[in-house]
C-alpha cells in the first residue's frame, strides 16, 4: 500500500521544531492539577490555536483532563477552520500518516471512507498542506495518548448542520475523543476582548442555539456543528481556561483570545 505523509508545515513556527525541546515545553504545560479519579473520558473538547507561547497553556488546561483516562481512546476527530485555502463544506486528506517532530500519527482510513459518502465532504490536500489549525493539536495527542488513530478534517463554508452530520456519523463511543480548534476575538483591546470573549463563552457554555460568527471565534463553523450535535445529545460543557495573548505571551493593545472548554 502507498503511504502519504503530510510533513509539519508550523514547526518552528508555531511550537518548537526540535524533539526534546517540544517534549520539555508540553511536559511544562501539562503540569496542572486535574482529578485523577476522571473515568470517562470527556467526549469533544474546544482548544486554540495559535503559538504554543501565546494558547498552548489554555490548550493544555483541556488536554490535561485526557491523561487520568488516556487508554480509553483510540480515535481522534480533529476539527479546525481553513486559513488558507476557500472552499464550501469539509475536506479530508489523502495522507496516511501526519508527522510532527514527535513522529507520526496515523490516519483513520476507514473514517475517511466514510465521511466521504456525505455530499458537503470531500477530498482536499491543499487545505491541509499549510493548515495550522489542525497540526499544532497534533504534539498534544501524541504525548497523553497511547494509541490512536486520527480523522483530519478542515471546515470551509459549512453550516453547523452540515458539520453536525458529520460528526453524527463518527461520534462513536467513549473511545472517540471530539477535538475542535479555534481561537476567539481577535485583534481588540484587552478589556474589550475580555467582555467579547465572555459573551463567547457563555454562549458555548449555554450551548447557545445562535450561530456563533467569525468575529467571535474564527474556528465558529467547526463550533457551531459540536454545539448542535451537543444540544441534541444533551451534553454538559464546562469552561476550564478563558484568556487571551495578553494574559500569557503578548501586549494588551491588540489580543487574541482565548478558551478551552470540556464537554461531557
Amino acid at each position: 500500500m502507498f503511504e502519504q505523509i503530510r510533513p509539519p508545515a508550523v514547526a518552528g513556527f508555531f511550537y518548537p521544531a526540535e524533539q526534546t525541546e517540544l517534549e520539555n515545553m508540553l511536559q511544562g504545560f501539562l503540569q496542572v492539577s486535574v482529578d485523577s479519579d476522571l473515568q470517562i473520558p470527556p467526549k469533544a473538547i474546544i482548544v486554540p490555536h495559535a503559538g504554543y507561547i501565546y494558547s498552548g497553556s489554555v490548550a493544555a488546561s483541556a488536554y490535561v483532563r485526557l491523561q487520568p483516562v488516556q487508554e480509553k481512546i483510540r480515535r481522534v476527530v480533529l476539527l479546525g477552520p481553513s486559513h488558507h485555502v476557500p472552499f464550501r463544506g469539509l475536506a479530508t486528506s489523502s495522507a496516511t500518516y501526519f508527522a510532527t517532530p514527535l513522529g507520526e500519527v496515523k490516519l483513520d482510513t476507514d473514517s475517511t471512507e466514510k465521511v466521504l459518502q456525505l455530499p458537503q465532504v470531500g477530498m482536499l490536500d491543499a487545505a491541509h498542506e499549510q493548515e495550522h489549525s489542525l497540526e499544532v493539536h497534533l504534539p498534544f495527542l501524541q504525548m497523553l495518548l497511547d494509541d490512536f488513530v486520527l480523522l483530519p478534517l478542515v471546515v470551509g463554508d459549512a453550516n453547523a448542520a452540515a458539520v453536525a452530520q458529520v460528526l453524527e456519523q463518527v461520534w462513536g463511543g467513549e473511545e472517540t475523543l471530539i477535538v475542535i480548534s479555534s481561537d476567539l476575538s481577535h485583534f481588540h483591546d484587552y478589556q474589550t476582548a475580555q467582555q467579547l470573549d465572555a459573551q463567547t463563552s457563555k454562549a458555548i457554555t449555554s450551548l447557545e442555539q445562535t450561530p456563533l460568527r467569525g468575529e467571535q471565534a474564527c474556528g465558529c463553523k467547526p463550533v457551531n456543528g459540536l454545539l448542535k450535535v451537543a444540544r441534541d445529545k444533551h451534553l454538559s460543557v464546562d469552561v476550564v481556561d478563558l484568556r487571551n495573548s495578553g494574559d500569557t505571551a503578548g501586549s494588551k493593545d491588540r489580543v487574541v483570545g482565548y478558551g478551552a472548554y470540556v464537554f461531557h
